[in-house]
Order: C-alpha cells, then sequence, then structure tokens
C-alpha cells in the first residue's frame, strides 16, 4: 500500500552562526522552530567557539559551502519562511543575497548580529556598509537591538525618540520593515517598535523580566518570528506571537543556572508538536 502525501511541515531554514554553548545561534534557532511546531533546517555561516562567558573564536565557513548548504536544502526540501543571523564578512553577504534571488525566498526575517550579548564584535567592519546596501532591500524584516542599529545610523540610542528616527533611518536606506528592539534601555518597562513602510508605527510594551538567562533572545525572537511567518500569521501578528514566545522563554528560564555567565532561554517551556500544512 503506497501512502499518498498531500501535506508538509512548515519549513523554516536558519542561515546563521554556530554557537558552540547552544544558548544563541543556530541551535536557538532549531529549539525555537521545534517548539513552535516547525520543521527547521541550516545553512551556517561560521562555527563559533564560544560559552556563557564570551567569544572566543570565529571561523568562517567558505562561502562555496555556505552556497551548498542553501542549495541542498532548498532543492530538495524547500522553505516556507527563512531567518538569517550572523553574515561577519562580505563575501558570505554576497553569498546569501544571491541565494535570496536565485531562489526567490519567502517572508525573510533578517536579525543583524553584530555584538554578542558579552559585548563581542562579530562583524567585520566592512561588511556593514554592504549588510545594508544587499540585505535590506532583499528581505521582509530585519530586527536589530539598540547597540545594533546604533552602529548602522551611526551614533548611540538612548531613547524611545532616538529609537523612533533611528527606525525612520533604516527605512530610508532600504529596509522594508523594521523592528527595533528597546531591551538595552533602562527602566522597569521595555518597549519594541515595528515600523513598516507606509504604516502608522507599532509600539509594543512589557514589563521587564528580572533574569541574567538573556543569551540567545535576539535569534530566538527572529526566529519565532520566521516560523509563525510560515505558519500564515501577518507580519504584525508574527511579531506579536514571538514576542510573547521569548518573554514566556526568559521567565521560563530566569531561575535556571546554565553557566557562569549569561545563560539560555527555555525554549521548551511549552513545545507543540509538529503542525501540518
Amino acid at each position: 500500500m503506497t501512502i499518498e502525501r498531500t501535506h508538509h511541515y512548515p519549513r523554516v531554514l536558519s542561515i546563521a552562526g554556530s554557537d558552540s554553548g547552544g544558548g544563541a545561534g543556530i541551535q536557538a534557532d532549531l529549539k525555537t522552530f521545534a517548539a513552535l511546531g516547525c520543521f527547521g533546517m541550516t545553512a551556517i555561516t561560521a562555527l563559533t567557539a564560544q560559552n556563557t562567558c564570551g567569544v572566543r573564536a570565529i571561523h568562517s565557513v567558505p562561502p562555496e559551502m555556505l552556497r551548498d548548504q542553501i542549495d541542498a536544502v532548498l532543492e530538495d526540501i524547500g522553505v516556507d519562511a527563512v531567518k538569517i543571523g550572523m553574515l561577519h564578512a562580505p563575501d558570505i553577504v554576497h553569498t546569501v543575497a544571491q541565494a535570496i534571488d536565485r531562489h526567490r525566498l519567502p517572508h525573510v526575517v533578517f536579525d543583524p548580529v553584530m555584538v554578542a550579548t558579552s559585548g563581542a564584535k562579530l562583524i567585520d567592519d566592512p561588511a556593514i556598509a554592504v549588510l545594508v546596501a544587499e540585505m535590506f532591500p532583499r528581505v521582509a524584516l530585519i530586527t536589530p537591538n539598540l547597540d545594533e542599529a546604533g552602529l548602522l545610523v551611526g551614533r548611540s540610542l538612548t531613547s524611545v525618540q532616538d529609537m523612533a528616527q533611528a527606525a525612520q533611518v533604516l527605512l530610508d536606506r532600504g529596509a522594508r520593515a523594521v523592528l527595533l528592539k528597546g531591551g538595552h534601555l533602562p527602566g522597569d518597562e521595555v518597549a519594541d517598535l515595528l515600523l513598516m513602510k507606509d504604516a502608522a508605527p507599532i509600539w509594543m510594551h512589557g514589563p521587564r523580566i528580572d533574569s541574567a538567562n538573556t543569551h540567545g533572545t535576539g535569534c530566538t525572537l527572529s526566529s519565532a518570528i520566521a516560523a509563525h511567518l510560515a505558519l500564515g500569521l501577518s507580519l504584525p501578528d508574527a511579531v506579536q506571537a514571538a514576542r510573547g514566545f521569548v518573554r514566556k522563554a526568559l521567565q521560563a528560564g530566569a531561575s535556571v543556572k546554565t553557566g557562569q555567565g549569561s545563560g539560555p532561554l527555555n525554549h521548551g517551556f511549552a513545545p507543540l508538536s509538529m503542525r501540518l500544512l
């Protein structure tokens, strides 16, 4: 008897760096995809030697190998949404931009990973200009935090007014939509801003969660947005749902000790069964 295969899992590809400590990068992405009922795939841009205390070394994957990973996955399995993370060098940016065009990738969420939670810089200076020119026009959403947005616009961001101005600058520089994360601002409340072209700004507020375990928060958020886009949500709804997932993962992992530094979130606080499309 032959079983007719008429459905597929929601397929989400992470193009990002590997975190040997398991808290961020593709490791966090895969945990997020699985927790939200999606089938996760990866194309690794770089290997990092890191733990909860910091990054010790970065080893770039050759562009040809990155291209082959992307092509192998997409030519066979296909994809419903994409999360892009660490693109640390110009040739890596070129390779990913070409893949977006070649495969007409849908629902691409780009987390411009430039600075680790520990403060370590994860990108070459020449790559920043290339990121703006080649990635911004090609992706559905960019998700910088304040430090990353500050690098992109060339000044420190210290208030919600700065956030609003910076988000508009990023739109003017070619981004289709910006989710600017305000978690690095002081205060008991966290404010994030979603700014889309030709739409009113959407401010999202929530009480700050007291936790030392924040490693991989940005990776998890961008992956959760991509997962919800793969599941059929609109961009604003996907962002809201992803923020809810991250907040619960932070709360569930706040009292756990993993390593000596900034530990990971609890991605598996309420895993969902694999969905069918």
